[in-house]
């Protein structure tokens, strides 16, 4: 039997979802995380922050994402901070590779087959009630302000629309897989809010149409930094570093003329075609027909 284009992303997007052993696996480790960074930090609270659990991780390529808050005053340098939360892995995890990857100290636990992103936050006065804003490391220094709730929020309130159906989270998992499989340098979180904010002016959610015009609309702006759409905290860029950037709008340039291809033959009644695009789009990983 061959598919149709909106089997192949039916099946495709069942691929992305994360095993439940995955999940199990991470379940075990957050005790020991969190006994580690309480036993050499003052912590408030822990929070995960990150798509693991959030429904919109990739297999394979989603890590655990974990918001230390720490009491008192933040330090000046956000390295120092950074510094805290790695030598505090590192003394509790000897033979676990531990580095520091801004905004966040990376444990890559089982041979690197799960991550963990442990990321320093101190609790600001910004947010206003009822909202937690955060300063953590910004990507190359400094500082930047989050309010992982209300991002988390914002997503998941896109994403429950009646129109919208799930789409929105389904959304940043096709983008977040085109991402990974093609090695793009690109934040996921910018990727998510993008998605989300893209959706929530659509009227329905149909994958090759929406996964075409959202790279086709980040390729028009370049990648722009985004405002925060809950207006909690700062501008969101999309990448770490220049050199990363123009990397990332290159491979972006060569993803909207595929998504594009594969709409147009799915147009025109070509599935054929618009397997082989999207194929290639999404790094040799969609469905064959």
């Amino acid at each position: 039997m061959t598919l149709s284009v909106a089997q192949g992303f039916e099946i495709f997007l069942g691929r992305l979802v994360p095993l439940e052993s995955q999940r199990a696996a991470a379940a075990t480790h957050r005790a020991s995380v969190e006994a580690s960074l309480r036993g050499a930090l003052d912590v408030y609270l822990f929070r995960e922050t990150g798509s693991f659990n959030h429904g919109t991780g990739v297999r394979g390529h989603c890590d655990v994402d974990l918001l230390v808050s720490i009491k008192g005053q933040r330090p000046g340098s956000s390295d120092t901070a950074l510094a805290w939360v790695k030598n505090a892995l590192a003394a509790s995890f000897p033979y676990t590779p531990v580095r520091i990857s801004r905004p966040a100290v990376v444990i890559a636990f089982a041979g690197g087959d799960e991550t963990w992103e442990v990321i320093p936050g101190f609790v600001t006065g910004r947010g206003g009630q009822g909202v937690s804003v955060y300063d953590i490391p910004g990507a190359a220094t400094g500082w930047l302000d989050t309010a992982p709730l209300e991002h988390l929020a914002y997503v998941t309130e896109v994403n429950s629309r009646q129109n919208i159906a799930g789409g929105a989270k389904k959304l940043a998992r096709l983008i977040k897989a085109w991402k990974y499989y093609n090695d793009v340098p690109i934040s996921s979180f910018y990727l998510e809010m993008r998605a989300a904010q893209y959706l929530a002016g659509q009227p329905s959610f149909v994958p090759v149409y929406d996964i075409c015009y959202l790279l086709e609309h980040l390729n028009r702006i370049g990648l722009a930094a985004m405002n925060d759409p809950k207006g909690a905290a700062g501008r969101f860029e999309a990448c770490s570093t220049t050199a990363k950037k123009a990397d990332a709008v290159s491979k972006l340039n060569t993803g909207a003329t595929r998504a594009r291809k594969a709409l147009d033959a799915h147009w025109k009644d070509e599935p054929a075609t618009a397997f082989y695009y999207l194929n290639l789009l999404f790094g040799g990983q969609f469905p064959s027909r």
